[in-house]
């Protein structure tokens, strides 16, 4: 079980999938969002959440006031886990049963709440994320200014951030390490 650390469902708690994903410690699930709030990047954002396993970092951007999350997810038990979770916490995400890949490569005309002002990309720390990288920077996927966090595991490579994606920082956790990405057009 992971839980919602805080805003409007606060302690409310999710289900997880049993194999195949690596859900966000609470830790740092929590220095994540504390970065973000610092930055203001929370309250109305337009969520995209990448291989979302459980969705628990887009919950718990809705929980904080995000206006709405759309989760990617592949694993066909972690799909059924987003629903669950969603219909349990009484939201309504746009969930796509998709490889990021393909998601991607489809464009934004099947996305309701395109483009996107705050993107997660927690991927299986041994796929690579400089093709989503790519990808996001060079279709309108982003809004100006977009914020995106990508989380790896200190052993993984560094993500190489294509034109129009801009690091602005790197914090490690344990054996986690979270790099936050600003789009072209913000300041920081």
């Amino acid at each position: 079980m992971s839980r919602i650390i805080a805003g409007s469902l606060r302690g409310r708690t999710l289900s997880v999938p049993k194999n195949g994903t690596r859900p966000t410690s609470d830790r740092v699930r929590e220095a994540v969002f504390s970065a973000l709030d610092s930055r203001d990047a929370i309250r109305g954002a337009s969520v995209l959440d990448l291989y979302a396993g459980s969705g628990a970092l887009g919950f718990e951007a809705l929980s904080r006031g995000a206006e709405s999350l759309t989760a990617v997810e592949a694993g066909k038990p972690a799909v059924q886990v987003i629903r669950t979770n969603a219909k349990a916490l009484g939201l309504r995400p746009q969930v796509a049963a998709a490889k990021v890949a393909t998601f991607l490569a489809a464009g934004i005309a099947q996305v309701a709440h395109a483009p996107f002002s705050l993107v997660f990309i927690d991927p299986p720390y041994e796929l690579a994320v400089d093709a989503d990288l790519a990808s996001l920077a060079e279709g309108d996927w982003l809004a100006e200014g977009a914020l995106v966090v990508v989380e790896r595991s200190v052993r993984s490579p560094r993500p190489t951030f294509p034109d129009g994606l801009a690091e602005v920082s790197e914090k490690k956790y344990g054996d986690t390490v979270i790099w936050i990405a600003r789009a072209a057009g913000g300041g920081e």
